[in-house]
């Protein structure tokens, strides 16, 4: 009966056995993760492509899907598993269905089960989308001209530079209380600039007959409207926190509402301001329906 037991226990733990070393790491859905706890021991979370990869010390340390063995980047010195091919990738055993992945940018597997990125909004913070592969992988720090250029969305490029845009810190930020309102999908508004500030029949004859042109810039991911009478979501907000249609200061004449762009994905619009005639200052709030809140102090 004793040697009876004894065989029964040797054969379940033998079992036990098998299953465990025939599926170590395998049945995940997808690798994509946002912090190192998203992943299994030996891994971590790759703080761009944001899916897990396995860390190693030499190459032998690397599985056949990722079998080079070096640092995450020249300011990382962490070493992981890097691929360099799609087919390998696609041999990944540490998910369910590794047939969607792809040897991304940053070289490592990404992809999972999802379709991929189709447009930056779709990656992390300073991640760009490389819309031919559908993959993530981090912004260019230099880049050209204005507006988005190269850079991660919710940047902008500055001297050369790509930035992230300006933090609200004026008082018609601190007292708005719609914040809830406000994103990093939507419209960026990245520049704001004084065009004119002159005694204008626009302001009328009353205690506010100065009009105040200011140009604000703009980029989004979907195409501006053609005209302004169709923008939606742009609002202006006053020193008191409150905010008003921003679509009301435009004017409706040739020249302040200009849309550029393949994507018609840059828009600068003129909005129009009446203040005291002694005036010389004007404290600016302005943003789009889940875009950023952008301050401007117009001096004059």
């Amino acid at each position: 009966m004793q040697l009876r037991k004894m065989t029964l226990m040797l054969a379940v733990l033998g079992t036990m056995s098998m299953v465990l070393t025939g599926c170590p790491d395998g049945g995940r859905e997808s690798l994509d993760c946002t912090a190192d706890t998203d992943c299994v021991a030996d891994e971590i979370c790759h703080p761009t492509a944001k899916v897990c990869v396995q860390t190693c010390t030499i190459g032998d340390d690397c599985p056949e899907s990722s079998k080079t063995c070096e640092a995450i980047s020249a300011s990382n010195s962490t070493k992981i598993c890097k691929c360099s091919t799609d087919a390998l990738c696609q041999r990944d055993e540490r998910i369910s269905d590794a047939s969607g992945l792809k040897c991304s940018a940053d070289k490592v597997c990404t992809g999972g089960t999802t379709s991929g990125c189709t447009k930056d909004a779709d990656c992390g913070t300073g991640q760009v989308c490389n819309t031919t592969n559908g993959t993530c992988s981090a912004a260019p720090t230099t880049c050209s001209g204005e507006g988005k250029s190269v850079c991660a969305y919710g940047q902008y490029c500055n001297s050369n530079t790509c930035a992230a845009v300006p933090a609200p810190a004026c008082t018609n930020y601190t007292n708005f209380t719609r914040k809830a309102e406000l994103g990093t999908t939507g419209p960026i508004i990245f520049k704001a600039v004084t065009t004119s500030a002159a005694l204008d029949s626009f302001c009328g004859t009353g205690s506010t007959p100065k009009r105040v042109k200011v140009t604000v810039s703009a980029y989004s991911s979907t195409p501006f409207p053609q005209s302004k009478d169709e923008l939606n979501g742009l609002f202006y907000v006053m020193v008191s926190g409150t905010p008003v249609d921003g679509t009301d200061l435009i004017s409706s004449s040739s020249g302040n509402y200009t849309v550029t762009g393949t994507n018609r994905e840059r828009a600068d619009f003129v909005m129009s301001f009446c203040v005291a005639e002694s005036s010389d200052t004007l404290s600016i709030g302005t943003y789009f329906t889940n875009g950023n809140f952008f301050c401007y102090q117009a001096n004059y």
